[in-house]
């Protein structure tokens, strides 16, 4: 990928002279190779910008030279977001650029550099009784806003108010040349055709964020909560619609059985502590009554998990509102759906624990027995939920006795994204070696309790199939996902005069493409 015109050494300099960290160890660029799933191709560099001028100048120093450039917020991806096909990329690690530039309570909106995180903004609005709509993923300990706009996610708010792309009202992009594009008015979106939604869910492909502006809310001052169990997968995706389609829920969650005893193997309500004091602390602040904070806290440390145990499918729901009489209403709503959909009402510790620490540490990324972990995901309409789910059980059928030998498993999540469906989310799991991203993000202490796997060849070409099946599946069943990076069939289910835009428009920001070359299928 880069040209013979300028040495290695050259093109150091170049980028050593906008300002930024610029990073050519081994370790750093074997390190920044890496997502959670794999290895990409080698870097020339790796460019820690502080600044948005840092960032544009540097962007325009690599493709000037003829490279590649890609961004990375925090690294979450596991879908090829940013790692290589083709050696010689340089890689732009936005996590210096994380100021929080202006918080405007009058107009409620938030701007923000592209490497903040989302644990970082939520703490920061916190104090101003404010939050985005949508307000993270759960890897948002680490996962960026920016990142988030280029990957699109979901999760924290997204029952009721959608993805994380709908919360942006505009944006800063650094183009392939270094050009600095502001889309939006800051306040509105959209104002004539929406230009910034060129830059939403497109993996890094036309430029790279800068910064970004979102919509506020007011943080809620109630909450309530539910959880439930099923005896079927079209029962629980059933009760899962209905509720989103009630529009009473700000969450909703559940597991498959194997996703419950996953959990019942990995966690300890010991180890929830932070999370129990956190829950503890927003009772006293919400309802002002230290014996009742106290009370609800006996009452999780009493309830735990013993649920999940022979649990068949879980469901969690959590509802908020000005005021708790509304909150309840919500979830009284929510009760009644689930059982009329043959749910079965359990105790409601998991969301309680899980919204009173919505950023915990991501140690979820290895398995209770120290597993490699690869979720794959499909995005559809609530319609054809059971259908897509009755497909993917078909799949791992007939693969079973095959995964068994390698001991390879599966877990399932599914989740509601407001407005647009049901997300089905298999996760393999399978002895394997680590890498050095999940060494770094795993905690110490919780790292040191599980097995350590050598490589194992025969367990990593036998998920690399089962994803690719997976996704094939997934296309076939007219999915749409988030993540899209280098993993998911997107350019195949365009129009072909969308796809004929699409191409247009990549040729206009990026004519030598060279941003991101090879995401999304350009």
């Amino acid at each position: 990928m880069a040209s013979a015109a300028i040495s290695p050494a050259s093109l150091i300099g170049a980028l050593a002279a906008t300002g930024a960290e610029v990073l050519t160890d081994a370790a750093s660029l074997d390190f920044y190779a890496h997502d959670i799933y794999d290895r990409g191709a080698d870097l020339a560099a790796v460019v820690r910008p502080a600044s948005t001028g840092q960032l544009a100048a540097a962007v325009a120093a690599a493709t000037r030279a003829g490279h590649g450039v890609a961004p990375r917020g925090g690294g979450m991806s596991y879908t090829g977001g940013y790692t290589q096909d083709m050696p010689g990329a340089v890689l732009f690690d936005t996590a210096a650029m994380d100021r929080i530039l202006d918080i405007n309570a009058a107009d409620m909106t938030v701007t923000v550099e592209a490497g903040c995180s989302w644990a970082k903004l939520y703490a920061a609005l916190q104090r101003h009784g404010l939050r985005t709509p949508f307000w993270g993923t759960l890897s948002g300990l680490t996962a960026t806003v920016g990142g988030a706009m280029s990957q699109n996610g979901l999760f924290w708010g997204s029952a009721r108010h959608g993805s994380a792309a709908q919360s942006c009202l505009g944006l800063e992009v650094v183009l392939a040349d270094g050009t600095v594009v502001r889309t939006g008015t800051g306040f509105a979106r959209p104002y004539g055709p929406d230009l910034t939604g060129l830059f939403l869910g497109d993996c890094g492909a036309m430029g790279v964020k800068a910064t970004v502006t979102l919509a506020l809310v007011r943080e809620a001052a109630a909450q309530a909560y539910a959880s439930f169990t099923f005896p079927t997968h079209a029962s629980v995706l059933g009760a899962l619609a209905e509720i989103e389609r009630a529009g009473v829920a700000t969450e909703i969650f559940g597991f498959d059985p194997n996703l419950n005893a996953i959990r019942m193997k990995r966690d300890r309500l010991a180890a929830d502590a932070k999370a129990l004091a956190q829950m503890m602390k927003a009772q006293i602040k919400s309802q002002g009554s230290v014996l009742k904070a106290l009370k609800e806290g006996a009452r999780v440390i009493a309830a735990g998990r013993d649920f999940l145990k022979g649990a068949a499918f879980s469901l969690h729901v959590l509802t908020e509102a000005r005021q708790q009489a509304a909150a309840d209403a919500d979830i009284a709503e929510a009760r009644r759906i689930a059982l009329a959909h043959g749910g079965t009402e359990a105790e409601n510790s998991i969301p309680k624990i899980i919204r009173a620490n919505p950023f915990g540490p991501l140690n979820a990324m290895l398995g209770p027995e120290g597993e490699r972990w690869a979720p794959i995901h499909a995005v559809v309409p609530h319609s054809r939920a059971v259908a897509c789910y009755d497909a993917i059980a078909a799949l791992f059928a007939d693969r079973a006795d095959a995964m068994g030998a390698l001991g390879i498993h599966s877990g399932t999540l599914i989740t509601a994204l407001g407005g647009q469906g049901t997300l089905i989310e298999p996760c393999l799991y399978w002895p394997d070696a680590s890498n050095p991203l999940i060494e770094a993000t795993v905690e110490d202490a919780h790292r040191a309790k599980l097995p350590r796997h050598a490589p194992n060849a025969a367990a990593w070409a036998l998920v690399q199939e089962i994803k690719t099946a997976l996704i094939d599946l997934f296309f076939d069943h007219g999915a749409a996902h988030f993540q899209i990076g280098r993993a998911y069939r997107y350019r195949d289910a365009l129009d072909p005069a969308a796809d004929a835009l699409l191409r247009a428009i990549k040729a206009q920001v990026d004519p030598a493409g060279r941003m991101n070359p090879g995401v999304l299928g350009l």
